[in-house]
């Protein structure tokens, strides 16, 4: 075969329209019936939200690029000009889908639930007279009108903001525009008194009353709009005199930032929309018209009624087995935490698991326990009550060595960041902010404890932030261990937080930016010469992202050497799957649910020693050069089985479960035969089980969900030899028994009774194992490894 060009193109899927392709099955699962009412609510608000961060992050880096001439095209070939259009045209119908469901069905549904969202008009008189009572005392203080006419400026508007566009007239004919800010300070939803959840928005209230705002004037029209500024405002790191005052100054720079969307109400006459284009420097590709309410993402304040009845059921996240006896943060019991964890490691899964029965134990106990010598943390997001910063002032009180590294350029909560370093500062405790160039996006804490033997150090790697309330509703992994290799890297990484460099040569962990991507290149290059040579070779990726033009390259080579890949990537991907010839054995899949998609996991077979991985890094170019991240090894055979467990289950989901098209398109998967495989619903039932089975793993691993076959130790030398030799082996068809060439009998034949074809579109084989259990294959060479290992 020709050599490919794997630098064309044609092979790349834009990061942009990546996103929103996601963007696009988070608002599929704000219209699927098969979500309670109020969880399609909150996928509605959560598809606000985030369109708004793709807005201000994304669309705004664009448009810096078309301002300062950048005509370099991205990987996929397209220029930031072409983007721009291209994501604008594609972002406008989901924009129209959102408000078509709300407005035509999801509204009514709500309504037909005894939860109306009304108009004014809509009440009785006695109902408008209440709320016009309520407007005038209580939101009419805080309306502060702000004309544009020869003796007013235009006003300011802030970004996100939700404003009332006015056109009025006195006795000329010449009508004045007054903007009106919605205070952001008041509920969007204003209650009707003495209906149960009856209530209108307070833009319209304040609609309906403006003539108590404005006296004597004829209103000629009240529209909404709402503006979306870039948030990409950077400075030079390597000039700025001080990272503190260099962020500051970026918080307040987005203020005034260029705005990237105006969304206006459908019927905006062309009077106001004129002076808006105008004013604030958009054009018509920039302008979105919206029916009905403009803004979703305050509807969250719905998702919180007490209705059970319109909601999915409840989740709380469960003890972990291990550690569900540790009730208490006393300094008695501090250090049984400890003994727990050095008698072998811990995997926390959130939100299945408690984050403050595992992580915030962790540190309680280090603040606590009179045994401990130091504790070190790393923060890139945290709560805005975060008990991990008060345990950190804890231990630090309690004569506790406690650095602290607090990444300041965590976009959205630089102010939040800046708050806790100054009291962490004012408590005594060293704070590193960052470094020069880079992000501290790793998610990692070590504990150095004094004990009979020793020092000993304990770490927790994880993949998510330390933050309390995502931990609630972000699936994430954490590694609490004692294992000394994992601390000493651990010590090195902190080290550079507040020393001049960062070592190269690490024990265990993958450290970006200095091995992580040369040694995840070494796993990929190595599968696929497994593969070459006949022997295990598959590798299964859960990422969040997958934007490294180089790693795509990777993984396109190995898939020509006949690797296996299955990529569980949630959002962006450029990877192009089920092209011929390149990326055939490839298949993406992409699953959201209730809970967001947020663990990384990584898994290399390995020619039968597999490898097992978690961290906090994607396969993403600023994950692997521009920030500092930790990737673990894990080692212990029963936390690789739960982690087997997530991925396998994960791949048997036909509820939440899509999969990409060659083209960039995703397609849900179904059943075939009625049965639903939801995998978050599958990883609540296993952690109540661990439960109900006491001290013990994580979760219980139920072995009739699972459809695949990764290992979790080692094959033996004669299992690897088997399979080697049988890799050779002409495989017979199904049903047929076939003698080898040299006389010899198949091991389909010998074995007959431990294997058949399954009734499934995506698996031809199925294997019965020793232990009961079935495993599903797609290939005949699997089925063939599978039967040699148990039982030649």
């Amino acid at each position: 075969m020709t050599e490919r060009d794997l630098t064309d193109p044609e092979y790349y899927l834009n990061r942009e329209l990546s996103e929103l392709a996601f963007q696009e099955r988070v608002l599929r699962e704000g219209t699927d019936d098969r979500n309670p009412p109020l969880e399609r609510l909150r996928f509605l608000a959560f598809f606000t939200k985030n369109t708004d961060e793709f807005f201000m992050k994304r669309v705004g880096g664009l448009k810096q690029q078309i301002d300062a001439g950048v005509t370099k095209t991205t990987p996929d070939g397209r220029t930031p000009k072409e983007q721009w259009v291209e994501v604008l045209d594609t972002a406008r119908p989901l924009f129209a889908q959102q408000s078509d469901y709300w407005q035509s069905v999801l509204k009514p549904t709500l309504a037909d639930e005894g939860i109306e969202i009304c108009t004014p008009d809509e009440l009785s008189e006695g109902d408008q007279e209440q709320l016009r009572t309520h407007f005038e005392e209580s939101i009419l203080p805080t309306l502060t009108p702000l004309a544009f006419d020869p003796a007013h400026p235009f006003p300011f508007i802030s970004n996100l903001s939700l404003s009332l566009a006015v056109l009025s007239s006195d006795e000329s004919d010449e009508p004045t525009f007054t903007r009106i800010k919605v205070p952001p300070n008041q509920p969007r939803f204003i209650g009707v008194s003495g209906e149960a959840d009856r209530y209108v928005l307070i833009e319209d209230l304040i609609e309906c009353n403006l003539d108590l705002l404005l006296p004597d004037l004829d209103i000629r029209d009240v529209s909404k709009f709402k503006v979306t500024r870039n948030a990409e405002v950077r400075r030079n790191e390597e000039v700025a005199e001080d990272l503190v005052d260099m962020v500051e100054e970026v918080i307040e720079q987005r203020r005034f930032a260029t705005v990237v969307r105006l969304e206006v109400d459908a019927d905006m006459p062309d009077g106001s929309l004129a002076i808006l284009k105008d004013q604030l420097g958009v054009d018509d590709r920039e302008v979105f018209h919206r029916e009905g309410p403009i803004d979703f993402e305050d509807f969250f304040e719905l998702i919180d009624l007490d209705r059970p009845d319109l909601k999915p059921p409840a989740w709380s996240p469960k003890p972990h087995p291990r550690l569900g006896s540790l009730t208490s943060d006393t300094r008695d019991e501090a250090g049984s935490i400890f003994d727990e964890i050095k008698n072998g490691d811990i995997l926390a899964h959130h939100p299945y698991h408690s984050f403050e029965g595992t992580v915030q134990r962790f540190l309680n106990a280090a603040a606590t326990d009179p045994n401990v010598l130091a504790v070190k943390a790393a923060i890139y997001r945290t709560a805005s009550d975060s008990k991990v910063i008060q345990s950190l002032i804890n231990a630090a009180d309690n004569g506790k060595q406690v650095a602290v590294m607090v990444e300041l350029k965590a976009r959205f909560d630089e102010k939040n960041n800046l708050e806790w370093v100054r009291q962490l500062e004012e408590e005594g405790i060293h704070v590193a902010y960052g470094t020069v160039g880079l992000k501290t996006h790793t998610k990692t804490a070590l504990v150095v404890r004094q004990e009979d033997d020793g020092v000993q150090l304990y770490s927790h790697i994880g993949t998510g932030n330390y933050h309390s309330g995502t931990a609630k509703g972000y699936s994430d992994l954490g590694l609490l261990t004692a294992d000394r290799d994992i601390g000493f890297d651990l010590t090195k990484v902190f080290n550079f937080f507040t020393g001049p460099t960062l070592d190269d040569r690490f024990r265990k962990l993958l450290i970006a930016p200095v091995t992580m991507r040369e040694r995840f290149t070494e796993m990929v290059r190595r599968e696929a010469e497994h593969a070459r040579a006949g022997r295990r070779a598959r590798i299964v990726v859960k990422i969040n992202g997958l934007e490294d033009p180089s790693m795509v390259e990777e993984l396109y080579r190995a898939s020509t050497a006949g690797v296996e890949i299955d990529l569980i990537v949630r959002d962006i991907c450029r990877l192009r799957p089920g092209i011929e010839g390149l990326s055939e054995n490839i298949t993406v899949h992409s699953i959201v649910g209730r809970f967001l998609e947020h663990a990384r996991i990584f898994y290399f077979e390995n020619g039968g020693s597999p490898e097992w991985y978690i961290g906090s890094a994607d396969w993403m170019t600023r994950n692997l050069d521009y920030r500092v991240e930790a990737v673990t090894p894990v080692e212990d055979t029963r936390l690789r089985e739960q982690l087997r467990f997530i991925l396998e289950a994960s791949l048997a989901d036909n509820r939440r479960r899509w999969v990409m098209q060659s083209d960039g398109a995703y397609e849900p998967v179904s059943s075939d035969d009625g049965s639903v495989r939801d995998i978050q619903e599958i990883l609540m039932a296993a952690t109540e089980a661990a439960l109900d089975h006491g001290h013990g793993p994580g979760m219980v691993v139920d072995t009739d969900l699972i459809e695949e076959a990764l290992l979790v130790e080692a094959v033996t030398e004669t299992e690897t030899d088997a399979s080697s030799e049988a890799s050779e082996e002409a495989v017979p068809d199904a049903d047929e028994k076939q003698a080898h060439s040299d006389g010899g009998v198949s091991v389909f034949d010998v074995y007959s009774e431990y294997w058949y074809r399954p009734d499934s579109e995506t698996y031809d084989w199925a294997v019965r194992t020793a232990q009961g259990d079935r495993r599903y294959f797609k290939t005949r060479e699997g089925a063939r490894d599978r039967l040699q290992t148990e039982y030649k």
